[in-house]
Order: C-alpha cells, then sequence, then structure tokens
C-alpha cells in the first residue's frame, strides 16, 4: 500500500532520531548508519528533529516517504524567536538558572544539574529562556556564581568578557532545548551532547523512552576539543562541566543505551549508566554492497577514506607516509573525502605539512568520491589514523572489500578488526610507518588478511543484523513504556553472531 509523504500509519511505531551535525544535512559514518535504520525499516514512522550550524544547511539526503517531519534546529542562526519574561517570571528563571550554573561550577550542587535543567526546558518551550540568556541579568547571575568563595574557578579570577563568553555559549548549546520534541513513540538520540536535549525534554514531559546510542564518546571529544579551544580557564570549566553533567544525566535517565562498540561502554558506565541499561550494537553493511574490491594498484599505494578533520590525524598519516615514502620512493597516499565547512584551514594545513617534508606531489586530497568503494579500491593498504573513534563505518567497508588495513587502536577499532588487521598506538608516525611498509612488502600477507577481514564483516558484521536489532529495541520501548526491554529472538540470533550481548544483559 502507497503510503503519502509524512501520512501518520495506523499501527505504526513512531521513532523520532535525534541527530547533530549529520543526517540528514551532512555525509559521513553517523549519516550513513542513520540513512541505513530509517531505509531498512518502512515499516515505521520517523521523524528527525537535527541540531544544524546555521539552519542553511541544505538536506543531503534522499529522505525516504515514511519520514513525517524534519525539524532543523540551527545552533548558530539567527536567535530563536520569543521575548524576555517580566516580573516573577523572570525571577523564577534567574532562580532556576542561578542552580544550573552553580550545579555545573560546584560539585557539592550537582545534584540541582537535572532538575534545573528540566525548569530551563519548560522556560525554552515557552519561549523565554533564550531572551533571557542574551540579557544581562544572566551574566549577573554567573559572575556572582563564579565568584562565590571556596569555588575553585574562583581562582582563576574570571572576567565580565568570560562571563559574557560563557554565558553566550551556553545560550548557543541550550537551543535544542526549544525544538518541538516528541510527543510519542521512541527518541532516539545517536549521539550524545546537546542533540539529547530535546529526548530529555520529552523523557519529562510526556514520558517518551529514551534510546541514546554513542558512536564516538562525546564526552571524551569535547574534552579533545577544548584543549586548543581559544577560552580562558572559566569558560572552559563552565562548559566542560554542562557536557559532564549532561552526559551523565543522559545516561541516568536512558530506556536503553547502546554504544556501537564495548569501548564507549566504560565511558558510559563511569559517567553513571546502570550496567544493565547497557548494550552494544555493532555498526554493519551490507557486505553485497562492498563486494571484495579486485586487483590492487600496480605500484604501492596507501588510501584514506573520511572527512578531513583534525579528530582524524591526517598529519600523522602524512608524516607516516613520508617514512613510508622513505623506503618505497614511488609509493603514494590518496586520500578521499570532504572537507567539512570550517576545516579548509585544517586542510591547508596538512597539505603544508606534505610539501614541507618533500611529499607535496605523492600526496593527494581527492575530494568526496561518487562510489566509497572506489577509494578502498585504490589502494593495496587501507589507513585509519584518528585519535577518536566508535565503530568506524570506513574500517568495516574497507574490510568488506577484502582490502588489508592499518588502524589506530581507538574506541571500537579493535573489536571490529580483530587478528585481521594491523593496530598501532595514535599519534605514532612511525608505528604506522612500519605496519604499512610490512604490508606493501609482502602481497601474500596482504592477500590472505584482506580475505579474513571479509569474513569477519560477514560472520559479524551485517547491516541485516543491525537493522533487526534496532526494529526489535524500538518495538519493545514502544510498548513497554521505556522500560528496558527484554531480548527478543533477534537479538539473540544478533547476540550469538557476536553483535554483543541481548537487550538488558549486564555484559556487551
Amino acid at each position: 500500500m502507497h503510503v503519502p509523504h509524512g501520512a501518520r500509519r495506523s499501527g505504526a511505531s513512531r521513532v523520532t532520531l535525534l541527530t547533530e551535525g549529520t543526517y540528514p544535512h551532512s555525509h559521513g559514518g553517523v549519516s550513513v548508519w542513520c540513512d541505513q535504520l530509517v531505509t531498512g525499516m518502512p515499516d515505521l514512522d520517523f521523524d528527525v528533529i537535527a541540531v544544524t550550524g546555521t539552519g542553511r544547511e541544505p538536506v543531503v539526503w534522499d529522505v525516504p516517504a515514511h519520514v513525517g517531519r524534519v525539524v532543523s534546529v540551527p545552533m548558530w542562526g539567527a536567535a530563536p524567536e520569543g521575548r524576555a519574561p517580566r516580573r516573577r517570571r523572570a525571577d523564577r528563571l534567574a532562580a532556576d538558572y542561578e542552580r544550573f550554573v552553580t550545579a555545573l561550577l560546584d560539585p557539592r550542587a550537582e545534584e540541582g544539574f537535572g532538575p534545573a535543567l528540566y525548569r530551563l526546558a519548560r522556560a525554552a518551550a515557552d519561549g523565554v529562556l533564550s531572551p533571557f540568556l542574551r540579557g544581562d541579568r544572566a551574566i549577573a547571575v554567573l559572575t556572582a556564581v563564579w565568584n562565590r568563595p571556596g569555588l575553585p574557578v574562583r581562582e582563576a579570577r574570571p572576567t565580565l568578557h568570560d562571563a559574557v563568553t560563557a554565558t553566550t555559549l551556553l545560550e548557543h548549546a541550550l537551543r535544542p532545548l526549544a525544538a518541538p520534541y516528541p510527543e510519542e513513540g521512541v527518541a532516539h538520540a545517536v549521539s550524545g551532547g546537546v542533540a539529547v536535549l530535546p529526548g530529555l525534554a520529552a523523557l519529562d514531559r510526556h514520558g517518551v523512552p529514551l534510546l541514546l546510542t554513542e558512536h564516538g564518546v562525546y564526552l571524551r571529544e569535547r574534552y579533545l576539543g577544548y584543549r586548543t579551544a581559544p577560552y580562558r580557564w572559566p569558560v572552559k570549566a563552565l562548559l566542560l562541566g554542562f557536557f559532564r553533567l549532561l552526559a551523565e544525566e543522559s545516561y541516568r535517565r536512558a530506556a536503553l543505551i547502546t554504544p556501537g562498540n564495548r569501548y564507549n561502554r566504560l565511558w558510559e558506565e563511569q559517567g553513571g549508566a546502570a550496567p544493565e541499561s547497557i548494550r552494544t550494537v555493532y555498526n554493519g553493511v551490507d557486505p553485497a554492497a562492498f563486494p571484495p574490491a579486485g586487483p590492487e594498484p600496480e605500484r604501492p599505494v596507501l588510501s584514506w577514506a573520511g572527512r578531513v578533520d583534525p579528530i582524524k590525524d591526517l598529519e600523522t598519516l602524512i608524516r607516516a607516509f613520508a617514512l613510508v615514502r622513505a623506503e618505497l620512493p614511488t609509493a603514494r597516499l590518496r586520500l578521499f573525502g570532504g572537507t567539512p565547512r570550517g576545516g579548509e584551514a585544517y586542510r591547508e594545513r596538512c597539505e603544508a605539512l606534505a610539501a614541507h617534508l618533500g611529499h607535496g606531489e605523492a600526496v593527494t586530497f581527492e575530494g568526496r568520491v561518487e562510489d566509497i568503494k572506489d577509494a578502498y579500491a585504490a589502494g593495496n593498504v587501507v589507513m585509519l589514523s584518528s585519535i577518536s573513534e566508535g565503530f568506524p563505518f570506513t574500517l568495516i567497508e574497507a574490510m568488506s572489500c577484502g582490502r588489508a588495513t592499518v588502524s589506530t587502536d581507538v574506541g571500537g577499532v579493535r573489536e571490529a578488526v580483530g587478528d585481521a588487521g594491523l593496530v598501532v598506538p595514535p599519534r605514532d608516525p612511525a608505528a604506522m610507518a612500519a605496519a604499512a611498509l610490512a604490508l606493501l612488502r609482502d602481497a601474500g600477507r596482504r592477500r590472505a588478511m584482506g580475505e579474513a577481514a571479509r569474513l569477519r564483516v560477514i560472520e559479524q558484521f551485517t547491516l541485516r543484523q543491525t537493522i533487526d536489532t534496532f526494529r526489535s529495541i524500538y518495538l519493545e520501548l514502544s510498548a513497554f513504556g521505556g522500560a528496558a526491554p527484554t531480548a527478543s529472538p533477534a537479538d539473540h540470533a544478533f547476540a550469538a553472531a557476536g553483535g554483543g550481548a541481548p537487550v538488558g544483559s549486564a555484559t556487551g
């Protein structure tokens, strides 16, 4: 039966995907994962609440008919509509905000974070939070809090400029609270952080169960990013306090947490998640869509695929390639993938590094490729040099294509590779170069490793396993009103195939 685009179908479960900087406005591994879920479950209804940059980002995916609406929530565009509260409402909101920022800065007051957050969410829904945070009173509240005696941040002598900066950043970070959050079905946050905010609000207001999937560890990546952020310590302390307490609140309140690898589970348990609420569900690919890549290039080529971003650490890869080329002068490094807006300076830095090392002509940035399989086929060995990953699609896609891989030991990489690839420490050009040279010099080893890699994908990481597991989770969360579901036959089959423990199990 044909279903008109956006129509509500009787009996169909509704899932609201909560995304940040990914589907359906951007390409990349998480976006691919979202598209696979949506297109793989035409029997369910979907909505998407997407946190974006300016709100002007185009939809770059073909959104299927069973997606009812796509709501863009810009963090850095025009300020949300609304007007500042007056009189007693303003006093109450100021008190709620004071409790909120106190929780971010004072370890003795952290239990106030959740209650204050939900009060702010109601103010956001009424259109008064953003105007309040753009006013002088919010700045005065923060200034008074972080100058209290006994708070460590006071020792850093925060300035008025710090207060303005921190308040502005918080105002932007809290904008997703004003999104039209779901009132039914399941809210599925496909990352931690600000994408979860509409889901927490929906849980608080309407009891909508929250499902949280972390591909990378959002909090860890904020810690990495803020190391070089251009802010003074008082600002960093406030924002990192926000991200930490938001992660802890998300872990505590989620009906189920489905990390993409077991490494993430350690962070989630440390952040307060109950072990029985965590279930590892690996990413999957369709082996038929990523068949063996065929003949290798005639001269030695290292290939890489992904988005050009500092977290991918292309500088280490380029330095490693320079060491490879010292041994194999005809070698080339081919880099496939787009450069996100704002990342142009990083790409230029990488190009300058290759030129400085004397290998600029052998390192090529080839942009997005129409068929990603071509990127894997382009190399004798596929490289992954990231300093943070979840369970990377590019890695299991390359493995499905039967290519030998060299990857950094971050996130779920070792879980993906097993003994079917080489894993080296991150930020270690010498180790990466040695692994690449070992494979480039041994065609038989490359062939055997590629065959083992494809077999590993077929046995453990297929798309069908992933989709069946999430369909079961969606239906059971809907049926149980947010309680963690028990394992279904599909879950047990997935676990038996190496996909982790059944839902509700304490191991995963």
